[in-house]
Parts: structure tokens; sequence; C-alpha cells
């Protein structure tokens, strides 16, 4: 399937439900099914990546395929291994190409039993589950989190609980932060400092969880109305303390022309003046914005600096790759520093391309951050947009409702 969008021709004004927050959802799902009694899990995402963990947790099969469900896969791996029965677990072909070793380690020197059944250190996997007796672990904290938080989230029904050693640099912190912030919700004690996180045995406790809008969502809205030429937006669901470190796209935005407000229900978004002549953010911690904020600002004419993607690679595809190809087509000159895992833009462009495609690689971030150059490039064509299903389903029906025309053709 192929969308051409066109931009709209009146403010940009309206209020958006920003779908609720995958990341929390799955973990409040893991974290309900390891607590003793009902759980209420009240706003759980409605997108692929979270049914994909629903359907996991309540298949009677031995086969679990999660398709393209990162998240998923990696809490799975060790909810599965800590606990007894025998699960081939897999996904899609991408998946089988998202490296799984970190974690899988981590598992065996814990006493799991997991064998790779295709490639040596990525999915499928094959887990003979058995409870784990803990102990101490040694963790590289420079990959992903996601493994951290796959470890924490089954530690406390360890035997002996467990230690952490974080090794190197912990990229995506705030992710971690999270997942203690939310076990602590569930009933469980955990203590977490530069680089060591300690989790004692203990029982979680059933409990009423409301998941929080998603900011990673959010910052879509954002960047439409950073390159509008005038509009206010109100976004529900957001919450000034939440436990996501991608809300800290509004700070980025400030920067970037669009100042926020919180209200009772969200936050109210207005446009202002964009500062400074380059935009710089290390996002180490926030990975997910890396798109949004390189391409707002190639729009903008803005040049820019973003480093500390370390993580970008092991994504839904290689998004560095990705954004340096697709920018290219209209016209922007991006450039990898690998030496310092930064994407970098001068502001260097040439001629865009007669007919502007854009391709989404199975990665429903390329597909939303590219849609707003609708707003620069006329009759600009998306491939493949059902790929925001993973995360934001609703996407195209609100951009419609803001006043983006969507031709779809098959």
């Amino acid at each position: 399937m192929q969308y051409t969008l066109s931009a709209p021709t009146r403010p940009l004004n309206g209020t958006i439900a920003v779908p609720a927050s995958k990341s929390i959802s799955n973990r409040a799902l893991i974290l309900a099914a390891l607590s003793d009694g009902l759980d209420r899990l009240e706003g759980l995402a409605d997108c692929d990546d979270t049914r994909a963990m629903i359907a996991a947790l309540n298949s009677p099969d031995t086969h679990i395929d999660v398709g393209a469900a990162g998240t998923t896969m990696r809490f799975l791996t060790a909810f599965y291994a800590s606990r007894p029965g025998n699960i081939l677990l897999t996904g899609s072909e991408r998946m089988k190409n998202r490296p799984i070793h970190v974690l899988v380690n981590a598992l065996r020197s814990l006493g799991a039993e997991i064998n790779y059944l295709e490639k040596e250190g990525f999915p499928p996997l094959d887990i003979r589950g058995k409870f784990l007796q803990g102990g101490s672990v040694v963790v590289d904290g420079s990959v992903s989190s996601q493994y951290l938080s796959a470890l924490m989230m089954v530690a406390p029904g360890m035997q002996d609980g467990l230690r952490i050693q974080i090794a190197g640099s912990l990229i995506s912190r705030p992710y971690a932060e999270m997942t203690l912030r939310m076990m602590e919700t569930f009933g469980v004690h955990a203590h977490m400092d530069e680089g060591m996180i300690q989790i004692p045995h203990q029982s979680y406790k059933a409990s009423s969880y409301r998941i929080e809008g998603d900011w990673s969502a959010a910052s879509y809205w954002y960047q439409l109305l950073s390159l509008a030429p005038q509009g206010t937006l109100q976004l529900t669901g957001l919450y000034a303390d939440s436990l996501q470190g991608d809300a800290k796209i509004a700070h980025f935005f400030e920067a970037l022309g669009v100042a926020t407000e919180f209200t009772q229900t969200g936050v109210r978004l207005t446009k202002t003046h964009a500062k400074g002549p380059v935009f710089t953010a290390n996002l180490v911690d926030q990975p997910d914005l890396a798109q949004t904020l390189a391409m707002t600002c190639a729009l903008k004419g803005i040049p820019f600096n973003l480093s500390g993607l370390q993580s970008l690679k092991i994504k839904e595809t290689d998004r560095i790759a990705a954004l340096i190809q697709e920018a290219d087509k209209l016209g922007f000159e991006f450039i990898e520093h690998k030496e310092t895992n930064a994407l970098v833009w001068d502001g260097s462009t040439h001629p865009q391309a007669p007919s502007i495609r854009i391709e989404t690689y199975e990665d429903h971030r390329m597909a939303m951050a590219f849609a707003p150059a609708a707003m620069r490039f006329n009759a600009l064509q998306i491939n493949h947009p059902e790929v925001v299903r993973k995360s934001y389903p609703a996407f195209w029906d609100h951009l419609q409702r803001i006043g983006f025309t969507l031709n779809p053709q098959a």
C-alpha cells in the first residue's frame, strides 16, 4: 500500500488523543503476569506490539511468534526462561536479525536453558524454562536497556534475588528507571545506582494501573506544529510527571518553535520562534526521538548534530542508514559520524527527487517522522503506511482529522 499526502490548507488546530505508551503497557502486562492476585490494567495500548504481548501471555501454545515486536521478544525471553515450561519463541525475518545474545548470555549465567535454533545470537529461541536461583550477573548496558528491564522484572522471583552489574555506559537509562518505578507500584522494592541494580527476592502484589499516553507518539505532533505556519494543538493523556524519557521532547522543541503548557487533560502546544543557528542534542536516553528531530531540523533548514545514536542500528531497521537514504530524496545530505555515534547535517542540500516516494523499512517511526514533510513537498508518497500499527494505528486518521489529505493506492 501507498499513501500520497497533501498538507492542510488551514491552520493546524485540533485535539488529539495520543495512544497509550506501548513501553509502559508491555511492562505492565509482564508485571501483572508475575503478580499474585488479580490485576486491573486500564488504558492498555492498542497496537501490534502490545497485542503480541497479550496474545503470547494468553496462549496455551508452546510455539510463540511475536512478529516484529522487539520489546515483547526481549521481555518474554526472560519471562519464559524463569518459569517452568518449554517454549519456542520466534518472530519476523527482521526479528531474526536483531541480536539477543546479551540477554541470553546473562540468563544462561544464572542457569537458564536457552538454545538458538537458527543463527547464533539471534531468535528463534528454544527455551527450557525453570525457576532460577539468581545471584549476580554482569550485563553490557551500552547495547539496549531492554535487556536490563527484562532481567529486572523477573529478578524478584529468583531465590537469591539478583544483583546486576552494569558494564559500560547505560543507554536509554530512563527506560530502566521506568521499569523500577513500575515494579514499585506492583509491590517490589529495588535499588539502582550508577553501576549496580540490586533486587532482593520478594513477591509482586496485584495492582490497579493506568497507562499514560505515549510521548514518543506526541513527538510527531510537536514536529507538525513546528512546521506549520500557525496553529494550536491539544494532546490528551500526557503527564508532566511522566515515566517516559521521551517526555523531554517538550524541552527539545522549545528550541524548534513549540511551547508546551500542561493542562488537566494533557498538554497545549503553541507556535513560537525557533532559537539558535544549530540544534544539538545527545539522544543516548531518547533514541526514539532521533528521526523526529532530524527531519524537523532539516525541514526547517536548521543544521543539527544528534549524538548518542548507537542503539539505532538494531531497531526495526538500521535507522541511521534509513534516515540518510530517505532524506537524500528530499535533497538533504545527512552524514553519519561513526566514531561519535552521531548523525550530522550542516545544511547542505541538492535538488530533490522529481517524484518523492519514502520507503519505511518496516519501521513505524520512519513513516511518522517523514509524513510531516508533506508540509514542504507536495504529493509526498509514503510506502507501506500500515507500519504505524506497531505503535500508533490511528496516526493517519488523526492526520486527516486536522486537515491532511490521504490518497491510498494499492
